[in-house]
């Protein structure tokens, strides 16, 4: 894996602040800030913050962050980002009060999946998306623990960015330290 100059990237909604310090990327959110589609909720919100590269097929991507927050609905980790009807994210999200591994894939209407990991609190986070084909998938993983978290349809035709993304949907803002972002070569097995 080679690192991502936090310089590479172009903002998709860029943040309130951001500024690279001692080689991370320091970022702070702008109220009410999300990415999601209609589903259950009824409202469409495209206002996350996404820092994003080319994600070509046969590509892997990785991006770590600290997880120290706990806002209703603050959330940190990658993004696959093709338009504001195609995208996908995976990272921590935090829900009823407890730091939540999860993803939201969205085609046109968005779909949401969250497990535990309360333990993770404080520690480096690290998310995994190797894209092959018309599949994306992603791993999630904090010291010796290592989950595959999803795997999802990709269409091959499209054109798909990815990198850090962050947001707080009813936070005034969240401050996320991101440590790292990489690339490489795909997965070649599932686990």
């Amino acid at each position: 894996m080679k690192k991502i100059a936090w310089g590479d990237g172009v903002w998709i909604n860029p943040p309130l602040q951001s500024e690279e310090k001692s080689g991370d990327l320091l970022v702070m959110t702008a109220p009410e800030s999300d990415f999601w589609r209609n589903t259950s909720y009824g409202f469409i919100h495209d206002s996350g913050h996404a820092l994003v590269a080319d994600f070509p097929d046969g590509a892997a991507m990785e991006v770590s962050f600290i997880l120290d927050y706990i806002g209703q609905f603050d959330q940190a980790g990658i993004i696959i980002y093709s338009d504001s009807e195609h995208w996908i994210k995976a990272g921590v999200e935090s829900a009823d009060g407890l730091p939540q591994v999860g993803a939201v894939v969205t085609a046109l209407n968005s779909d949401w999946s969250l497990a535990p990991v309360p333990h993770w609190m404080g520690k480096e986070v690290t998310v995994r998306a190797s894209r092959d084909g018309n599949a994306v998938t992603i791993r999630v993983r904090c010291e010796d623990e290592d989950q595959l978290i999803r795997v999802a349809p990709i269409d091959p035709s499209r054109v798909w960015k990815a990198g850090p993304h962050c947001a707080s949907p009813m936070s005034a803002y969240l401050n996320i330290r991101f440590t790292n972002w990489l690339h490489g070569t795909a997965d070649l097995t599932l686990h």
